[in-house]
């Protein structure tokens, strides 16, 4: 394959050989971009299937993120560009594509998330498989006990009309006046999984010297860390550099990549001096940010053109090929037809350290602002 012996030939090629190299077979085919909504089979081959960590909790690589759903922030445009009704639609896709494991929070949409998502768990046909669903506890202000998280998993579960989730996690670690009650955090987790409440546990947002810790402590309690859910993308690469992904490796913690499609910059929609995001996220992917991740996106947009895939698809694929597991969002059923077009295949090695190449020259962005405390 073309892109392999470029990767073989060439190690520092520019973005801009490798998209000419290209040109004249592109030139010679349409390329048929894989967005169609997948089989209604839910079995998935069992390369498209990993474990949480050491928690025996089987998911899917791919999982999908409802952040969106019921967001009243005004940051995704809920109300204004898709509303309950397109959540709906877009659960029923995830279940039909066998892409059944679902992350939220309770501080998504202030809890609207949550109701959503229990909502449309209970319009499942009767007999159908269930998700396997992941939620947060937030440390407010006004938390600073273990108990407090226990009490914050029932109120979750509420909202969810659930017995129990799979993943329940710490959003982010405590600070100020709440970095000394994280260890108490990691109790009260070990408590919600000991009381029944949750299958397997994890935290997010957490730097790889916390990852540490929380393995010990939970370990200590005969619970294991499952996962670390931390952003993690082609163009945010913060977790290969800061010690997170060695910490992960090093104690069996799967990393759960969010913003895996860097807020929609790597499907290609946005263009410097074209269409930008709407709302707050302006300010942070603005026409400067599209500026510079734009030849990491060449090279994106030329490997999915050969592959015949979706940029997105190229983007999440990267990601499993790096031994993450992406949990992009999905607002509507569209879009998660094109997530899921990302399984049943793997990029070469070729590819991989292609893009890699490519998105280690994209400097830095803007991650969230504790996860190196």
């Amino acid at each position: 394959m073309q892109a392999q012996k470029l990767a073989a030939g060439r190690a520092e090629a520019s973005p801009a050989t490798l998209v000419a190299a290209r040109s004249s077979r592109q030139q010679c085919r349409r390329v048929a971009v894989v967005a169609s909504a997948a089989a209604s089979s839910t079995q998935l081959a069992p390369q498209d299937m990993t474990t949480l960590g050491k928690s025996g909790v089987k998911v899917p690589v791919i999982g999908v993120g409802a952040w969106s759903w019921g967001d009243r922030t005004g940051y995704w445009g809920y109300g204004k560009e898709y509303g309950k009704e397109e959540s709906r639609e877009a659960f029923k896709a995830i279940m039909s594509a066998g892409l059944g494991f679902i992350d939220t929070a309770e501080v998504y949409g202030f809890g609207k998330s949550e109701e959503f998502l229990g909502e449309f768990i209970r319009e499942l046909p009767p007999g159908s498989p269930a998700p396997v669903v992941a939620t947060k506890f937030a440390p407010m202000p006004w938390s600073f006990t273990a108990g407090s998280v226990a009490a914050a998993a029932r109120a979750s579960l509420g909202r969810l009309q659930l017995p129990s989730v799979g993943l329940y996690m710490q959003h982010w670690p405590g600070y100020a006046l709440q970095a000394a009650s994280n260890d108490a955090f990691l109790e009260g987790l070990a408590d919600v999984h000991n009381q029944g409440l949750a299958q397997a546990i994890g935290v997010s947002n957490f730097s790889g010297k916390r990852v540490r810790r929380a393995a010990e402590l939970l370990g200590a309690r005969g619970v294991p860390l499952a996962s670390n859910q931390v952003q993690y993308s082609l163009l945010y690469r913060a977790p290969d550099n800061n010690g997170v992904m060695e910490a992960c490796r090093e104690a069996g913690v799967t990393l759960v990549a969010y913003s895996p499609l860097c807020q929609g910059l790597l499907t290609g929609k946005y263009k410097a001096g074209g269409a930008m995001p709407g709302g707050p996220r302006a300010l942070i992917y603005n026409d400067k940010r599209l500026r510079e991740v734009e030849p990491c996106l060449a090279v994106v947009r030329a490997v999915a053109e050969e592959r015949g895939k979706s940029m997105a698809q190229v983007a999440l694929n990267w990601c499993i090929c790096k031994g993450t597991l992406p949990i992009p969002g999905a607002k509507t059923e569209r879009q998660l037809g094109e997530l899921a077009g990302a399984l049943g295949w793997r990029l070469s090695e070729g590819e991989v350290a292609e893009l890699d190449r490519a998105s280690a020259r994209v400097p830095p962005g803007q991650g969230f602002p504790v996860e190196n405390w």
